[in-house]
């Protein structure tokens, strides 16, 4: 059974994931980004992709918890999409419980585990991304960036649900969108979601969508 998967996705309204330059550290509040760690620590592996790791170099760890819910919290599987294997040796997630999956010949990153899995275009298929990740033992991912991923897994249609941070700022259409491209040729092809929730969470937005299928 393939992992249960999740696009985690904090953006501006217009739905911007960073202004034209790569800026994005903050764009929603410390209740949104704590809610995110929470998500995290539900699910048992966080994915990006390396664009996210050479712009940000993340932790990818569950941090954001008050002690009462950290305890015990097991931390979740750090994933790398790497088509090319440019994750730098002294990245954060360069270190054990990393596994980073690659188009190319494994190699050694620091402490990470390197597997090469299935390609199309040079890049990781999310099919394949998922059954290696159920050979690990993975039951949900949790998606964090960036666009390209996304897009990758909604083509395929592989995202199970949507965790949607809005930040009330605007970054217009030079900034970094959340989803790349799609290449629909019409309407239907769109995926569909289900609105389930939506809350304010400090200043910033949470809407919550599941697939439909």
């Amino acid at each position: 059974m393939q992992p249960r998967v999740t696009l985690k996705l904090a953006t501006s309204l217009d739905g911007r994931i960073a202004t034209a330059s790569g800026e994005s550290k903050w764009i929603t509040g410390e209740v949104a980004r704590h809610e995110g760690h929470r998500l995290r620590a539900v699910h048992d592996a966080i994915l990006v992709g390396v664009e996210t790791v050479l712009a940000d170099d993340p932790e990818l760890t569950v941090r954001l918890l008050p002690s009462t819910e950290a305890t015990g919290t097991k931390q979740p599987l750090r994933v790398v999409l790497d088509s090319r294997l440019r994750t730098p040796i002294n990245a954060r997630v360069a270190q054990t419980n990393t596994l980073i999956m690659t188009a190319a010949e494994p190699a050694r990153i620091g402490g990470a585990q390197v597997e090469q899995v299935a390609a199309r275009d040079g890049r990781p298929t999310p099919e394949a991304v998922l059954a290696a990740l159920a050979r690990h033992g993975i039951g949900s991912v949790l998606i964090e960036g960036g666009g390209q991923v996304a897009a990758s897994f909604l083509r395929a249609g592989r995202v199970d649900r949507m965790e949607w941070f809005r930040a009330p700022v605007l970054l217009g259409g030079e900034g970094r969108p959340c989803v790349a491209a799609l290449a629909l040729a019409n309407l239907a092809e769109a995926p569909k979601f289900r609105r389930l929730s939506a809350e304010a969470v400090g200043d910033d937005l949470w809407e919550r969508y599941d697939a439909l299928r």
